[in-house]
């Protein structure tokens, strides 16, 4: 297999100084002119480390990684206030495809194949903001590598593929596009508990390649399990953050969020709130 360093765009110097590839500040995004469904979030992606951003139903987790991608005109939202940095330059309001083109990727909730396409023109349609093909045939034999079981059916039609076997081409695609920060919505949603597993390890794998990931899980543990940074989000509010190890270990989230404790039906509200303006992450 190729080294996923060749593929997979890496700044060791911007890692090692702590430096985030990604920054959202006081973020507000407002749905139909009306409704508002993030209240001023701010967090921070360091260079190639994974980010968990954890939250009930509801909590504004989705909103949050459409206002990153530009997919909210296509909601009816808009952001009002706040920014988005990716490397230093401000992408709150540029279009979806500019987005990929200046490097980053995103897997939707549900997946969101082209059912009735091949695994392989699903693979080369994500990489359409790309001209140079040999780089991309690169990119291509290394998310065959990192998916088996894509190498074997490359040929099929996406849509009678396994849940599984769609999130890996889900995943496959973004990567195609060569971005430097992934964001995941839900990617362990509806697969059997082996298959999270897998989705967990390659994940996983993807960033220790380079690649800094977004999570978005209600699989909790997972997604703190492999996590450097956590953020937990309710009713468009940052209510607690921390490194993933100490929201794994904190007795409150295990209570109200890991449900581990007798106390799992209280409020996120009931949580000591974060220090404000305390950058870790």
């Amino acid at each position: 297999m190729r080294d996923p360093r060749d593929v997979v765009d890496t700044d060791p110097a911007r890692a090692a100084d702590g430096e985030p590839v990604l920054a959202v500040a006081n973020l507000e995004v407002v749905y139909g002119g009306s409704i508002v469904a993030l209240r001023g979030v701010s967090l921070r992606v360091r260079t190639g480390t994974v980010v968990a951003l954890l939250g009930a139903n509801g909590a504004g987790k989705t909103t949050l990684l459409r206002a990153v991608s530009g997919l909210l005109p296509v909601h009816r939202g808009e952001v009002t206030r706040g920014t988005v940095l990716l490397d230093g330059e401000r992408i709150e309001r540029a279009a979806a495809p500019q987005i990929v083109r200046r490097g980053l990727g995103q897997v939707m909730e549900g997946r969101r194949i082209f059912g009735e396409l091949t695994v392989d023109e699903n693979l080369r349609a994500g990489a359409f903001t790309r001209s140079d093909r040999g780089s991309v045939r690169e990119t291509y034999e290394y998310v065959m590598s990192l998916f088996p079981v894509l190498a074997q059916r490359r040929s099929s039609t996406a849509g009678y593929l396994s849940g599984g076997e769609q999130q890996m081409l889900a995943i496959g695609r973004a990567l195609m596009a060569r971005p430097r920060v992934l964001l995941l919505d839900e990617p362990s949603l509806g697969l059997a508990p082996l298959i999270v597993q897998q989705i967990r390890d390659i994940v996983a794998e993807i960033n220790k390649a380079g690649t800094s990931v977004l999570l978005v899980e209600q699989n909790a543990t997972m997604a703190l399990s492999i996590a450097h940074y956590g953020y937990i989000l309710q009713n468009g509010r940052v209510m607690k953050d921390a490194p993933a190890e100490e929201l794994l270990a904190d007795e409150e989230v295990r209570d109200f969020y890991l449900g581990v404790g007798e106390r799992g039906r209280r409020s996120f509200r009931d949580l000591k709130p974060r220090r404000r303006h305390r950058w870790s992450a």
